[in-house]
């Protein structure tokens, strides 16, 4: 019976957190109890569902995760410069993995990049199938199952952070300006390293903030 791996992340749009990437081996009989569960694109559903539905998930699938803190993809983005090339990084990682467990035919992938930016990630054991990187991935019962799981995996890495400094830290990318004024009046801006993807504009519009308060 063919199996198929989907792949898909979490994180990527939210200054807070994580960036977690998801892959889920299925035949056809899983995913026939995927859907079965109801599983469907975790950006469809609450965090409480999504939470529940990883835990059946990873019960009836095999999977894998690569969880890249935020310290680590600071790390990164200094040295590449480009999310894509660490997305790229962290989904041939969950694959590879995941093809030490299961053997695939076909690998389906939530498009992020060109195709080649991917498959130049890719090792020995991924060439060997067919991949496919499509836009809205997650209309793939597997690739759903990896969002559900890449998701839930980035609310956990969120509220363990979110103990370490006493503040609940919002997701997404929008709203983050009272959590930024709080944590870096409490801790020095410092403290964003290792909570905060620094690239994106919000650390740059904080930057220009207190650089205007100076000057006056």
């Amino acid at each position: 019976m063919p199996v198929k791996i989907g792949a898909d992340e979490a994180g990527k749009g939210d200054y807070f957190g994580y960036l977690v990437v998801a892959a889920v081996a299925a035949d056809e009989a899983g995913e026939a109890k995927l859907r079965a569960l109801r599983v469907r694109d975790s950006k469809l559903v609450s965090d409480n569902e999504v939470r529940r539905l990883a835990t059946l998930v990873k019960k009836v699938c095999r999977h894998e995760i690569v969880k890249i803190s935020p310290e680590k993809y600071n790390a990164l983005y200094s040295k590449f410069k480009n999310m894509n090339k660490i997305l790229s990084w962290a989904h041939a990682r969950a694959i590879e993995n995941l093809l030490e467990k299961s053997e695939a035919q076909v690998i389906i992938v939530d498009k992020f990049a060109d195709e080649s930016v991917l498959k130049k990630q890719l090792f020995e054991k991924s060439r060997k199938a067919k991949v496919i990187q499509t836009v809205r991935g997650e209309r793939d019962i597997v690739v759903a199952a990896a969002s559900i799981i890449a998701r839930a995996e980035f609310l956990a890495t969120l509220r363990s952070l979110s103990l370490q400094v006493g503040y609940k830290l919002p997701k997404g990318a929008a709203h983050v300006d009272e959590a930024l004024k709080f944590l870096t009046e409490k801790y020095g801006p410092d403290v964003l390293e290792g909570i905060a993807k620094l690239h994106f504009r919000t650390t740059k519009r904080l930057s220009a903030g207190k650089n205007g308060h100076e000057k006056k």
